[in-house]
Order: structure tokens, then sequence, then C-alpha cells
């Protein structure tokens, strides 16, 4: 397909119901995301200091890479900015971000978090998620439907309008290899159906899904430039699908009283949450912590000792030095007896 164009894919001849999880109830609590947008193709930096999200499910293996270290995840772990995160052989993920979208990494899958901005009910709430391989399952939440949600891949970015969907990238997939990338769009939960807009690398508008069902194939073409195709989901296909978009809303539902609870946790005690924060720890200019002597008091510039000369204490003046009378000039006159 060369230039921009209006495309629905055709659903596939299957159903669109799934059974669903239960998804629970959203906290009330307001939850704040201390992060800013960045580009996509921008660099990993340092996690910040308050985490965007939490593992909700955990099987098998996965790492995040995190400040260049790779660490073993656990269920409960939280999730930062920039992270990258992967899961092994015959493994999956489910993590549930701070305004309970949720994604589900199945095995070989990598993810990588490029910007995430939530506050409850903020206007420029914006996520942007790269898959960079595997199947991935989502399930989008408030960022998706109050502000803008973008899932990117090696040869399209899509836009996320509230809904369910799939998306599966080769290992080796490209805007000028052979291997093409899967776009899939499921009802959600409650049975109904959002939108995805599909758009190549460069921006130029692909097609979009508006159909529980349906799907397209991005296909490499001449040129660097890729073109978006309907779909033709195999019973089989959606069979196992359907097993996957279970997955991550069991996630959710899981994930969504993670989120809350650590963050109460935080909020309760945000030293022992947040070692950035905890007491002894100063950062001046950038520069790394570093802790204060015990039982030394911090203070700017030099201090001084107790009793050392100069030292004035509240309470306290200075007084002249005592000093021996001086005999009077002249002869000592004689001693009478």
């Amino acid at each position: 397909m060369a230039g921009a164009h209006h495309a629905i894919a055709m659903p596939a001849p299957v159903g669109a119901d799934h059974p669903a999880a239960a998804s629970g109830a959203t906290s009330g609590l307001t939850r704040h995301a201390q992060t800013q947008p960045a580009q996509a193709t921008a660099p990993a930096t340092a996690a910040t200091d308050e985490p965007i999200g939490n593992v909700a499910t955990l099987t098998g293996s996965a790492t995040v890479i995190r400040n260049r270290n790779s660490i073993v995840l656990k269920l409960r772990d939280d999730i930062f900015l920039n992270d990258v995160l992967q899961t092994s052989a015959n493994s999956t993920l489910g993590v549930t971000f701070n305004d309970a979208t949720t994604f589900n990494l199945t095995a070989n899958a990598r993810i990588t978090v490029d910007s995430y901005l939530y506050e409850d009910g903020g206007k420029q709430n914006a996520a942007l998620f790269d898959v960079a391989m595997g199947t991935v399952a989502f399930v989008a939440a408030a960022v998706a439907k109050t502000g803008d949600m973008k899932i990117s891949t090696p040869t399209a970015t899509l836009g996320i309008r509230g809904t369910t969907g799939l998306v599966e990238v080769p290992e080796g997939a490209s805007a000028t290899s052979a291997n093409n990338v899967a776009i899939k769009l499921y009802p959600d939960a409650d049975g109904r159906v959002g939108r995805i807009e599909v758009k190549d690398r460069a921006g130029a508008r692909l097609g979009f899904l508006t159909q529980g069902a349906s799907g397209f194939t991005i296909r490499p073409g001449a040129g660097g430039r890729v073109a978006a195709l309907p779909l033709a989901i195999s019973p089989q296909q959606a069979l196992r699908d359907q097993g996957i978009v279970r997955q991550v809303r069991a996630a959710q539902s899981v994930g969504r009283q993670i989120v809350t609870q650590r963050r109460i946790q935080r909020l309760q005690n945000p030293a022992r949450n947040n070692p950035a924060r905890q007491p002894g720890l100063q950062r001046q200019n950038g520069l790394p912590a570093q802790p204060s002597r015990q039982g030394q008091p911090r203070q700017p510039g030099l201090q001084l000792q107790p009793n050392a000369p100069g030292l004035r204490q509240p309470g306290l003046q200075s007084k002249p030095a005592l000093q021996k009378p001086r005999p009077p000039k002249g002869k000592p006159g004689k001693e009478k007896h």
C-alpha cells in the first residue's frame, strides 16, 4: 500500500466473545507516576525514584535490564521508567502499571517502557511501550482512555484507544526483513471493542482496527515501506489468543491490588521503600548520595567542635580573662616591724 489510506480490517470467521476474568475494582487512590514523556528513540536513562508499576504474575523466569544491570524479577517487584522486561523460554510475565494498563509477555518476549506519565484525572496522560520481540497481549486502561497510549514495533506504531489487543513480533523483524508483525484487536472484558490506529514508523497511517477478532499483518515492501494487510485469524490461532487474553485479564485483576498495596506502603513508610529518600542520604549537585556519620550533625560548610576557639554557644557570654595586679612603680618601702 502506497501512501496513507483508511483501511478497516475484516473480521476473521471466529466468534468475538471470550471468557473474561474478573477485573477487580479500581482503587480510589490518586496514582501519580513521577516521570516525564521520552522520545521513542531516546537512550535508556536511570530509573526514576517512583515506581510506575509492579509484577502481577510470573511463571518461569523473567528479568529486567535497569541501569545496564540485569535483575531477576519476582512477584510484586516494582517497575520503573526505561525498564527493559524480558521473559525466558517457557515463561510468562504479567505487569500492571499505575493506571491499571496491563501487559502479558509470553515466552522469549521483550518490551521496553519508553515513556509513562499518569495522574488520576490528569489531561496529559501518555505512555509509549516498545515491543521488540515475542507475543505480548495488553489491556489498556486509564492512559488510553484519557490520554495518549502508543505501542511501537520494529515496523509500525499503534495508537491504542481503550481496548484489548495482541502484538506478535517475530525475531529479527524490521522494515526490510521478510518477517511480518501481526496486530490483533479483541473485545474488552465487558464486550466493548476499542480502536487501534496503525501507522508506519514515519507516522503515515496504514489503517485502523475497530472490529473484534480482527487484525493486520505488517508486511515490509520495497524501499523500506510497509503495508498493513487484513489478517485472517484461524480457529486454532483464535483459541490460542483467547488463552493469552484470559491471562492478561487475570494479571490485571491481581495487579490492581498489588499496585494499590505497594503505593500505600510507600506512603506509610517512604524511607523504607525508596532508598533514595532514606535518612542520612543527601544528594548534592547531582552527586551520589553520601551517608552521614552517626552521631554527627549534618551542616553545610565547616563544623566546629565543642569548646573550640571562637565557638559561641547560646546562653553563654565571653568574659575577660583575670589578670594579676601589677606592683606600683618605684622602690618598695621598708617593712615595719
